[in-house]
């Protein structure tokens, strides 16, 4: 079975760090960098934070980061999370993770797959008949997240949860890149052969995933853009099917709106998945296509 790159889920699930040993002498240490960027309009600053959804409670934040957002009035994520509708995020949460009436996973999957899944899913500590009504990318994100809190992780830790709780108690608004429907209609649309493939991946490759997640976030810790950009072309080589919709064509989406952010007068702290960032095609680089010059912090 072919790798599925973690980056696969990282759209929702995001880009997970943890800290390898330096191979370098403190003395030989260079500056440290962070995965932070700042651009400027005439007017204002515009700070590009890449994202960790999910991260260790105890984690603490480089002071670069609590700095950006200090001097922040306003935040941009990738939904706005603090108007999101609990009833609205359930309808569409039912309609688009949710095999037809009469469907089944067991049934997509065929008998010896869902037994696999079974055992999967009582490791991780879920009750297997929970996931079968579930279209096989959402079953495959449910996985990957609970194999994340076992490795002790957490959504109510990550970049934008932190990020949010503090701007609703210091009243800074935050505005959307895209709703909630077109994040989740990106992942309910890929095609049944691909949704397949995650969930497979989720089931068969756990100690893969626990590397990659790794990987993922020593690069993150060290600002280290190009081994992120590596990450990044490794799996768009592979899958480019997969990550054209989920990276590049959201990326070109979303550049309008940051662009617009510059001919305010308000500094703007911009939060999106770090894997957005990086690379060619990366909001960064089309914002310097484009005669911006950005600066990693």
């Amino acid at each position: 079975m072919r790798r599925i790159p973690t980056y696969a889920p990282a759209i929702l699930l995001g880009l997970f760090l943890s800290l390898h040993p330096s191979a370098y002498s403190p003395a030989a240490e260079p500056a440290a960098r962070h995965s932070l960027w700042s651009l400027k309009g005439q007017r204002n600053t515009i700070y590009l934070l890449g994202s960790v959804h999910f991260l260790s409670p105890t984690e603490k934040l480089p002071q670069a980061m609590d700095a950006a957002y200090e001097d922040a009035e306003a935040l941009m994520m990738e939904i706005d999370m603090d108007d999101l509708d609990p009833a609205e995020t359930q309808q569409v949460t039912l309609e688009l993770d949710m095999l037809p009436a009469g469907q089944s996973l067991e049934q997509q999957l065929g008998k010896p797959t869902y037994s696999k899944l079974s055992a999967r899913a009582q490791e991780v500590g879920i009750d297997p008949l929970l996931l079968n009504r579930f279209k096989p990318w959402f079953a495959a994100m449910t996985l990957v997240h609970l194999q994340l809190v076992k490795m002790g992780l957490a959504p109510t830790s990550g970049i934008e949860q932190r990020f949010t709780t503090r701007a609703v108690a210091d009243k800074k608004p935050i505005h959307g890149l895209e709703t909630l429907r077109e994040q989740l209609g990106m992942l309910a649309g890929l095609p049944e052969r691909q949704q397949r493939e995650f969930l497979l991946y989720s089931i068969e490759d756990t100690d893969r995933i626990a590397e990659e997640v790794d990987e993922l976030l020593s690069a993150w810790r060290r600002g280290d853009s190009e081994a992120l950009a590596k990450l990044l072309a490794e799996g768009f080589d592979e899958y480019p099917d997969l990550y054209r919709p989920l990276t590049t064509e959201r990326n070109r989406r979303w550049l309008g709106q940051v662009e617009a952010l510059l001919d305010g007068r308000e500094d703007y702290l911009v939060i999106v998945g770090t894997l957005h960032l990086v690379g060619k095609d990366s909001l960064i680089d089309l914002l310097e296509g484009k005669g911006q010059r950005v600066l990693q912090h």
